[in-house]
C-alpha cells in the first residue's frame, strides 16, 4: 500500500500545481487590466478585454474538452492543455516585448482554452486517486485550497511588480509572474508525461437520439442552474476586477496596496471554502447558497451606500517599497473584500443543486457548466462598461441583480420538479 501511495504522490502534487496555475494564470488578468489601462490609455471596458478573452474561451472549449476526455483520455488531455497554456503565457510575454494590446488579448484567449481543459481534467483526475468517494473528495478539497492560493498571490505579486508610477507601468513589468507560470507548466508536463495516471470511469456513450432526448437542459432545475453559474462566475470575478480598477484609477491608490486588498478577497474565499468543507455535511446545500447570497447582497449594498464615506479601517497590506504594514482603507472597500466569504462556496453549491437527480447525465451537465464559465468574462466587461458610462459604485448594480437571482435559485429555482417527459 505504501508503494502505491508513493507512486501516486508525484502526480497528485502535479494536480495540485495545476489547480494553482489555473487560478494564478486566470488571476493575472485582474492586475493586467490595470496595466493595460495605463499603458494603452484604455477605457474600463477595454481594460477587461483580456479577462473577457480568457473566459470567453470556455464557451468555445467546454464541450470539446469533454469530448477530448472520451477520445484521448485524461492524461493526454492534460498534456495538451499544458502545452496550450504554455503557448498562451508565451504570447502574453511577447505582448510585453512588442507593446501590443492585440497580442496580449490573443495570449489571454489562448490561455483560456488551456484553463478550460485543465478545469475539465483536474477534478475527476484527483477524485480518481482516492481509494473511495470520501478520499477522492478530500483530494479535490486540497486542490481547491491550492486554487485559492494562486488566486490570492497573482494580484499581490503583479501589483508589487507594476509599481506605483503609472507612467512607466507596462505589461513587461509582469514578466516575473509569467516566468513562474511557464516554469510550473514545463515541470507539470515533464512529470505527468512520465507518470502513470489512472483514467476515471468512462462517460456513457449515447446515441444521437438518446443525446437529444435526455439532454440535461430538459431538467428545469438544471437549466436554471446554468444561468446561475454564468452569473455566479461573473460576480466572483467582477467584484475584485472592478474593485482593482476603482482603487487604482478613481481612488488613485498605490497598485501594490490595491493588489494586496484584492488578494485578501481571494484569501477570504480560501477561508470560506475551508469552513464550507467542514460545514458541508451539516448544513443543507440550499440553505448554504441562500445564506451566502444574502450575505453578498448585504456586503455589496453596504459598499454602494458607503462609497463616499470618509470612515476608514486599517488593513494589512504590501507596499511598493517592499514593506508590509497597516494602511488606512475606506470602510466601503472592506465590504467589497468581505464578499470573498460570500462567493467562496457558491460554485460547489450551485453545481450540487443543479445536477441533483441527473444520474449518469451529470458528465454531460458538467461540460455545459464549464461552457458557462464564460460569464466570468462577459459580466465583468459589462460591469466595466457601466463604470465607463455612469460610475464605479453604480456598476455594482449588476452584482446585486446577479446575487438576487442566486437567492431565487437557492430558494425556488433549484427544487427538482421531476424528470422530463419521455425520460
Amino acid at each position: 500500500m505504501t508503494g502505491k501511495n508513493s507512486v501516486r504522490a508525484l502526480p497528485i502534487a502535479m494536480m495540485f500545481a495545476l489547480f494553482f496555475i489555473i487560478a494564478f494564470v486566470t488571476g493575472l488578468q485582474n492586475p493586467m487590466g490595470v496595466i493595460v489601462k495605463s499603458q494603452f490609455a484604455a477605457s474600463n471596458l477595454l481594460s477587461q478585454m483580456g479577462n473577457l478573452a480568457n473566459f470567453i474561451a470556455y464557451a468555445f472549449m467546454g464541450i470539446p474538452a469533454g469530448l477530448m476526455l472520451q477520445r484521448i483520455g485524461y492524461k493526454n488531455t492534460s498534456l495538451t492543455a499544458i502545452v496550450v497554456g504554455l503557448v498562451g503565457v508565451c504570447i502574453m510575454w511577447l505582448s510585453g516585448r512588442i507593446g501590443s494590446y492585440a497580442v496580449y488579448v490573443t495570449g489571454a484567449f489562448v490561455s483560456g482554452f488551456s484553463m478550460c481543459m485543465l478545469n475539465t481534467v483536474v477534478n475527476p483526475m484527483l477524485k480518481s486517486f482516492g481509494s473511495d468517494e470520501r478520499r477522492g473528495n478530500q483530494f479535490i478539497q486540497f486542490g481547491s485550497a491550492f486554487n485559492s492560493m494562486g488566486a490570492t498571490l497573482a494580484p499581490v505579486l503583479v501589483g508589487y511588480l507594476m509599481g506605483s508610477d503609472g507612467a512607466v507601468r507596462n505589461i513587461a513589468s509582469a514578466n516575473p509572474a509569467l516566468y513562474i507560470a511557464m516554469g510550473i507548466f514545463v515541470l507539470s508536463f515533464a512529470v505527468i508525461a512520465v507518470s502513470h495516471i489512472p483514467e476515471p470511469y468512462s462517460v456513457p456513450q449515447l446515441s444521437r437520439r438518446e443525446h437529444v432526448r435526455y439532454n440535461p437542459m430538459r431538467f428545469r432545475h438544471f437549466a436554471l442552474g446554468v444561468v446561475a453559474i454564468f452569473l455566479y462566475v461573473g460576480v466572483e470575478v467582477g467584484i475584485p476586477n472592478i474593485a482593482n480598477l476603482y482603487m487604482t484609477q478613481s481612488l488613485e491608490m498605490d497598485s501594490s496596496v490595491a493588489g494586496t486588498i484584492v488578494g485578501t478577497y481571494w484569501l477570504l474565499m480560501l477561508v470560506g471554502r475551508l469552513v464550507g468543507g467542514f460545514a458541508g455535511s451539516r448544513v443543507p446545500v440550499r440553505n448554504m447558497l441562500a445564506f451566502t447570497a444574502i450575505l453578498g447582497i448585504v456586503f455589496v449594498g453596504a459598499f454602494m451606500l458607503t462609497h463616499d464615506s470618509s470612515s476608514t479601517v486599517m488593513l494589512p497590506v504590501f507596499r511598493s517599497d517592499v514593506t508590509f504594514g497597516l494602511e488606512p482603507v475606506g470602510i466601503s472597500l472592506m465590504f467589497l473584500i468581505l464578499c470573498g466569504l460570500a462567493t467562496s462556496v457558491m460554485w460547489g453549491a450551485i453545481f450540487s443543486l443543479a445536477t441533483s437527480g441527473l444520474g449518469e447525465y451529470t458528465s454531460a451537465a458538467s461540460g455545459i457548466f464549464m461552457t458557462m464559465v464564460c460569464g466570468g468574462g462577459i459580466m465583468p466587461a459589462f460591469q466595466a462598461w457601466i463604470a465607463d458610462v455612469v460610475s464605479y459604485p453604480f456598476s455594482f448594480v449588476t452584482v446585486l441583480v446577479s446575487l438576487g437571482y442566486l437567492l431565487f435559485y437557492a430558494l425556488w429555482g433549484s427544487r427538482v420538479r421531476g424528470v422530463p417527459a419521455g425520460k
